[in-house]
């Protein structure tokens, strides 16, 4: 009996070694595209959320909300009349909501408009934060934030942050963080009494951010700037800047994967930056994964751990036709240099879905 008890720890031992060697191959494994799909259809686009649970995709486009299973990519609906900049999704009560102005409330599981919600400034980002169970729609002009019940969607109050916010983090412990463009800085909201608490300064690191990850386990900030495109990396306690790093040009998208412990950001040159947190005060940029041109929001699939990004590009002419004056790109609505223009190219195109793991 003890040879065999031997024998079958040994045999333990040995699976658990394979299976560890497995999964540090997995974690060194490179990022890469790994499915795509393509749409045609028209108007701007500019956020893309994915509903990870429900295992659906909300990509706004033109005046519609296009609908996307999240694991075939292929179209699952359309929520007409709604438009709007982005989408956030309340798993409890299964009501979405879209960052327009009025927002449009709908019911996740039929996509059918429940009301319209008449708000003021001009919607842009938006957030469900987990620990107020509110919807923060985020405006460049005052009020900066309006924050809805999303049970019936009612307006409990607005917010102002001094400046332009893009991006928002919460840590689902009462804290949200939000980059303001226009300022450099990142306001902390305590959601609690809806007051701006503390204001962490970029220091001239990083300028015009518009991503943003959150470590909410350790309280680590990952700033994506523009202009210098840098991810400033801060303390979420006090602001203090832990490091800079160099990331691509025309961040609009960010976040982090608590799973992996990386920080990712996407960019309008057509590249998606991975950086690692090796430990609390150790950071390094491990990939810069190329994507495709404009592709600069993008959203986690917590499920897959897979990021996915939205980009458009114009369609072909008609066999036969002239060939049309194409305008340099930086000038166009969401250049490669990632400048919000009017939210992408309005005009007939593909909607191109990028999904890239490992």
């Amino acid at each position: 009996m003890a040879s065999f008890v031997k024998r079958l720890n040994l045999g333990l031992l040995a699976v658990v070694a394979a299976s560890s060697a497995t999964l540090t191959g997995q974690s060194l494994k490179p990022y890469s595209v790994v499915n795509t799909a393509q749409f045609m259809g028209t108007g701007g686009i500019d956020y893309v959320f994915a509903d990870s649970e429900a295992r659906r995709l909300y990509v706004p486009r033109g005046n519609n909300i296009l609908v996307f299973d999240l694991d075939t990519l292929k179209s699952a609906g359309e929520i007409p009349d709604t438009g709007g900049r982005g989408v956030a999704v309340d798993p409890s009560s299964h009501h979405g909501f879209s960052s327009s102005n009025p927002v449009s409330m709908f019911d996740t599981r039929t996509l059918q408009v429940l009301k319209k919600i008449e708000v003021q400034g001009g919607p842009d980002g938006i957030l469900f934060e987990p620990y107020s169970q509110h919807v923060f729609v985020f405006s460049h002009r005052q009020p900066n934030a309006t924050i809805l019940d999303p049970m019936d969607g009612s307006i409990v109050g607005t917010l102002d942050l001094d400046g332009a916010p893009e991006q928002a983090a919460s840590d689902g412990a009462g804290h949200l963080y939000v980059d303001i463009e226009d300022k450099d800085k990142v306001a902390v909201v305590d959601v609690k009494t809806l007051k701006v608490t503390a204001q962490y300064g970029l220091d001239g690191k990083g300028g015009t951010p518009a991503g943003l990850g959150l470590d909410a386990k350790n309280g680590i900030l990952f700033v994506m700037c523009r202009n210098p495109a840098n991810c400033v990396v801060l303390s979420a306690s006090d602001g203090k800047i832990l490091a800079t790093l160099p990331i691509g040009k025309g961040s609009d998208g960010g976040g982090f994967n608590p799973v992996t412990m990386e920080a990712f950001s996407s960019q309008g040159d057509g590249t998606l930056t991975i950086i690692h947190e090796t430990n609390p005060t150790t950071f390094e940029v491990t990939q810069t994964v190329t994507t495709k041109s404009r592709a600069k929001t993008c959203t986690l699939d917590t499920k897959k751990n897979q990021i996915v990004l939205i980009t458009t590009e114009p369609a072909p002419p008609p066999a036969g036709s002239p060939p049309e004056a194409v305008p340099a790109a930086p000038g166009g609505p969401g250049g490669p240099d990632g400048q919000r223009r009017g939210g992408g190219r309005g005009g007939p195109g593909f909607l191109d879905i990028l999904v890239v793991g490992r």
